[in-house]
């Protein structure tokens, strides 16, 4: 093809407000161009690259005796209802009226769809156990695009669901599935991704785990120990921490005058003494049925973990508002849970190592010293609540923490029977018993792992796709066109056609320049130079980006060496793919 004939343009400017480089290098790139705000379209060069992901990705996924199935985009608000996350999402989920003015919704996922799929399909134990995939388009109402294919509202994702009857067959299934993931990482050229433990939000279930690619730029927060193999997502990640001092004996507890020092640093400053002396507490308002105020504390120095809480509070904690204090006894910048009613106290299970602390005495103007929570506050509930920071020590090695950024590529889930079960699907078991099937999910957004991609391979001029998804594996550069070299040209394109190789020819009579820079913007990682000072020398210059060589090799020799190069870095892909080790069979278990 020639590249004259490709629609786009390759930008020579970075385009204003982009920050990450992947977004940056698709849109002068010409692989995408944004619509509105977190909505892009794909011109050619990207749907190339999306496709060939997309075929990896159904190889592995047909691998694992998963069959391709087709759910709609628009759904019925009753499906929403059976599962009860019509009215538990917010303003993420798209819901509108039908010219009939029936209630309906944009699918951001589809577990209800697939539920409803399965439930009219499989009825008898012999149907099970299996699974059923597609890609499709999705909608999810972002507040904050960001990052072009990174975070945005619309986007194309293979999502799997898969069905059993037994919780020991989810989890052999789900090992499978995380080792498929492996491969298909691999495969598209970032095997360096991680599989690590995260929460399961809004899908539920119980054992749920994040592939990750670190990056600097990405949104997310991974937590690995340095000397072992743990890792896990900020919202599950746990640690010890050190105490703050070398104390034994509990002091008996005073009170000491604070005047407008409210904050934890204008505690700390007023009184002279480290953040991690003194205790934080978060006032939120009740939830559920439960009419008390929850009251949270942690160590100065560290930070509600709001997605643990949930866990504990069974709900999305809310900051308390006037009431919730007023109600409480609690005294806005001088609170804690020490002489407060009616509240619900969680304490950080680490502060129970803490001897001798300041915190708030509920009183305007007060703390307390020398408070000690095993001893003032004997009817709290301790759980792990906070963030983990870096050099906390590993529970599981004593190494220390590392705090790293990454993007999230992919996500499994054990879903259990929390679809099935609130969607009434059923099946007759051999006992001619009616049971209710557990599910398994598994998901990829495509056009965030072609982002991904340019992010952990580019240099200052481009993309370098993988050989597995670039759109093109050859381009061929024409330098001053004439008659002869246009005929060699010719000559190369019919003898990789034989090879499947569809070659990207620039014969376009501008600079050498803007031909070299337009196929770096498009990523192509073999470049075949033709001249007549090549010719003169022997043959073609041929550029390499994957060991960023150049070399001069025999016109007649060509398409059998690149075709060596092609079938190389395939073979690579392919090794690490094979080489893929899933995820341990102890971190899938309840």
């Amino acid at each position: 093809m020639n590249i004259s004939n490709v629609l786009g343009h390759r930008l020579k400017e970075k385009p204003a407000d982009v920050k990450l480089k992947s977004h940056e290098l698709l849109i002068r790139g010409g692989f995408i161009r944004p619509v509105y705000s977190g909505i892009f379209s794909s011109l050619m060069p990207g749907l190339k690259v999306l496709r060939n992901i997309e075929n990896i990705i159904r190889e592995e996924m047909n691998n694992v005796g998963c069959q391709e199935v087709e759910m709609p985009l628009i759904q019925p608000k009753e499906l929403w209802e059976e599962s009860g996350r019509y009215s538990a999402i917010n303003d993420e989920l798209v819901r509108f009226k039908d010219r009939n003015e029936h209630d309906m919704v944009l699918a951001m996922t589809h577990e209800e769809a697939a539920v409803a799929l399965a439930r009219t399909e499989a009825t008898s134990y012999k149907d099970y156990p299996f699974g059923i995939y597609q890609f499709a388009k999705k909608f999810r109402d972002e507040a904050r695009p960001r990052g072009g294919l990174i975070r945005v509202r619309e986007f194309t994702m293979k999502d799997a669901y898969t069905f059993h009857e037994t919780q020991e067959d989810l989890e052999n299934t789900y090992l499978k599935y995380a080792m498929a993931y492996d491969r298909i990482f691999a495969r598209v050229g970032i095997p360096e991704v991680m599989a690590i433990k995260s929460d399961s939000g809004m899908m539920g279930g119980k054992i749920a785990h994040e592939y990750m690619l670190l990056t600097p730029d990405g949104e997310d927060t991974i937590i690995t120990c340095d000397s072992c193999d743990y890792k896990a997502n900020r919202e599950v990640a746990i640690s010890q921490i050190k105490a703050h001092n070398n104390d034994t004996n509990m002091l008996p507890i005073s009170e000491i005058e604070t005047p407008n020092a409210k904050t934890i640093e204008e505690v700390a400053n007023f009184l002279n003494i480290e953040l991690n002396g003194i205790i934080k507490t978060v006032v939120y308002k009740p939830v559920n049925d439960d009419p008390r105020t929850i009251v949270a504390m942690v160590r100065g120095d560290r930070s509600v973990n709001e997605s643990k809480l949930s866990k504990i509070l069974l709900a999305i904690p809310e900051f308390a508002d006037d009431s919730a204090f007023e109600n409480s006894g609690l005294v806005a910048g001088f609170a804690s849970g020490y002489n407060a009613h009616n509240v619900r106290v969680i304490i950080d299970k680490e502060l129970t190592q803490e001897i001798n602390m300041v915190t708030g005495a509920n009183k305007l103007n007060y703390h307390l010293q020398n408070f000690n929570v095993v001893r003032d506050l004997p009817n709290a509930e301790y759980y792990d609540i906070i963030d983990v920071q870096q050099d906390d020590i590993c529970l599981k090695c004593g190494g220390h923490i590392k705090v790293n950024r990454g993007i999230e590529v992919g996500n499994i889930f054990q879903l259990g029977d929390k679809y099935t079960k609130s969607m009434g699907m059923t099946y007759m078991n051999q006992d001619a018993k009616l049971c209710t099937p557990i599910m398994g999910c598994y998901g990829i957004g495509i056009g965030r792992l072609m982002a991904s991609v340019v992010e952990a391979r580019h240099d200052e001029r481009g993309p370098i796709w993988p050989i597995s998804i670039t759109p093109w594996k050859v381009a061929l550069i024409i330098l001053k066109p004439s008659e002869e070299l246009l005929g060699k040209a010719n000559i190369l394109e019919q003898e990789f056609a034989k090879h499947n190789i569809e070659l990207l020819i620039d014969d376009r009579k501008t600079s050498a320049g803007e031909k070299f820079a337009d196929i770096d913007l498009l990523g192509i990682p073999l470049q075949i130079i033709l001249s007549e000072k090549s010719l003169a020398n022997g043959g073609v210059e041929l550029k390499n980006k994957y060991d960023n060589t150049n070399n001069i090799i025999d016109f007649d020799n060509v398409v059998i060496d690149v075709m060596q190069i092609i079938n190389s870095e395939l073979e690579k892909l392919n090794t690490t793919a094979n080489n893929s080790k899933g995820l341990p069979r102890e971190e899938v278990t309840k």
